[in-house]
């Protein structure tokens, strides 16, 4: 008897440790898995969610979503601080983020411990109740950044059903497109902010940055203070005493690495371009982001791109009456891809068009020339080019002077110091910076409409114009063409009625323009862009045949 009860205190004892083994076994899996022991329902945790660095892939996105999600179904999380130090990121993914930080404000506290939050990093803060930051934390950049879609050149190998579906968006409409993002962004803030927001939605839009104490003051955020006060705040809203602080982003990396070989390392913030962007999402694509100034130096990635690096001097027409000359001979932007809709034009009117790369061959065939083109050059005039083409048009020419202060068209450091190395001997003076205007526009600030103009040959019919990235002409007039007096300058940050096309009459005549963009296609038909293309036209085939 007493055998047989020592067996089944055995075999009793022996179930019982396998029992612990499994629910030992059990728990160090889940551990492991996660990274940290699981809160338990009776404990009351403030978990912490740590937002850093731009937001570029879906795997950074899921990442702060499930740090979100498990904020918000865990009953042991009470409330929940969002530590925020980012630039933002990708569009798509920063409205994801904060779409789901509102779900998670609709159950728990949610509160915000701001280092940097600017752009889509502000995007994610405003969704919390409450935002504390650094007296010079970086705060606010509200804005959007758009890399247009570009041109396609159509292959007969890979076909596509339908004109948007390679390039998906129209080029003209994508400024809209941008606007219509950035409008969602500020409701956001507007929303987030309520009352306390003291900014109206045009001063939102300028993107500026404010330090922490400054951003209080305008309604960005709510007080300056550490994380710990966030903390405690969150623990007095969930209507704790007692309480542990969880860093539920950790758990979620530490899980992550446990179960995925994958390892993505996204790219520092300062060592973001454009180009890189561009690799991560080809464009067509929106950003909710800051990036510092050099960032946007870059060329286009697109056919026009491939069109502005050929040396090629192209002729076009017969000549009947007249030539143009375009000087490529000094490192000049333009080629014929820009100048496309203006030398169909001349082409119509048997006006010929010869590019030429070389001075020496531009100074000879000016004797038989009726017009010369000079747009966007990146190399200044000598003293004895400049009275060569004074020559020209004392003797009758039409001088054509093009700039376009966007970066496609410029060469840093030099800027607008070879256009104006040629112009100022006319008495013009291509402006520094760029005009825009944030009461109208063609879906962007710096898309400005021109509806002043001046009874003149180019302005002949012109009742709207659309400029691009415009700048404006110190002209000894008033000009013949300008924009509407709440346009401001970026340089001068002041508005004013700012001449963006001039005209300077003599024996012959010189006409300069402040944008190159409204000569392009499909810019050219927006407003009354084409008719001032065939007024081009129409004036330089009228200077042979007033010669005749």
């Amino acid at each position: 008897m007493g055998s047989t009860f020592n067996v089944k205190r055995v075999v009793v004892a022996s179930l019982l440790c396998a029992v612990l083994l499994a629910v030992g076994l059990g728990v160090l899996y889940y551990a492991l898995t996660l990274g940290v022991t699981a809160p338990r329902a009776e404990r009351n945790v403030v978990g912490v969610v740590r937002v850093e660095g731009p937001i570029l892939s879906s795997m950074e996105a899921g990442r702060y979503v499930d740090a979100i999600n498990r904020a918000a179904v865990d009953e042991s999380v009470k409330a929940v601080v969002l530590v925020v130090d980012s630039p933002g990121g990708h569009a798509g993914l920063i409205e994801r983020i904060y779409l789901d930080l509102l779900e998670l404000k609709r159950v728990k506290p949610l509160l915000a411990s701001v280092v940097s939050a600017l752009s889509g990093g502000y995007y994610i803060a405003v969704a919390a109740d409450y935002i504390y930051v650094c007296p010079t934390s970086e705060v606010g950049n509200v804005g959007v950044i758009g890399v247009a879609p570009p041109t396609l050149i159509p292959s007969e190998w890979i076909l596509e059903t339908g004109a948007y579906k390679a390039t998906g968006f129209s080029k003209l409409l994508f400024p809209f497109n941008l606007s219509h993002a950035l409008d969602s962004f500020v409701s956001a803030v507007v929303k987030g902010r309520g009352e306390r927001l003291k900014l109206s939605a045009t001063q939102l839009k300028r993107g500026l940055i404010y330090l922490g104490s400054e951003a209080v003051a305008v309604g960005l955020a709510d007080e300056v203070g550490s994380l710990q006060r966030a903390v405690r705040r969150a623990a007095q809203e969930a209507g704790l005493v007692e309480y542990e602080v969880v860093d539920l982003t950790q758990a979620e990396e530490d899980s992550a690495k446990s179960t995925s070989s994958y390892s993505y390392a996204p790219p520092e913030w300062r060592d973001l371009t454009l180009e890189a962007l561009n690799e991560l999402h080809p464009p067509p694509a929106m950003y909710y982001l800051y990036l510092p100034p050099r960032s946007f130096a870059q060329r286009p990635p697109s056919a026009e791109a491939w069109m502005q690096g050929q040396a090629a001097a192209p002729s076009f027409g017969g000549g009947g009456r007249g030539l143009v000359l375009v000087d490529l001979s000094h490192g000049n932007k333009a080629s014929w891809w820009e100048l496309d809709a203006l030398i169909a034009e001349l082409v119509k009117r048997d006006v010929a068009v010869r590019f030429t790369s070389r001075w020496s061959e531009l100074e000879d065939a000016l004797r038989g020339a009726s017009a010369l083109i000079v747009a966007s050059p990146t190399i200044p005039y000598s003293a004895e080019e400049c009275e060569a083409v004074e020559r020209f048009v004392n003797d009758g020419g039409l001088l054509l002077l093009f700039f376009d202060p966007a970066w496609e068209w410029v060469e840093v450091p030099a800027l607008s110091w070879p256009i104006n190395s040629l112009a100022s001997r006319f008495g013009l003076y291509f402006a520094k910076g760029y005009l825009y205007n944030e009461r109208e526009s063609y879906g962007m600030y710096r898309n400005i409409y021109v509806k002043g103009f001046a009874d003149s040959p180019l302005t002949k019919n012109l009742t709207s114009l659309v400029f691009f990235t415009a700048t404006y002409i110190h002209c000894q007039d008033e000009g013949v063409a300008w924009a509407p007096e709440d346009t401001y300058s970026s340089e001068g940050e002041g508005a004013g009625r700012y001449p963006v096309i001039a005209l300077v009459r003599g024996k012959g005549m010189v006409a300069a323009f402040g944008d190159l963009t409204f000569l392009k296609e499909p810019y050219c038909h927006l407003e009354d862009n084409y008719k001032l293309v065939a007024n081009i036209a129409s004036a330089i085939a009228e200077v042979k045949a007033r010669a005749e």
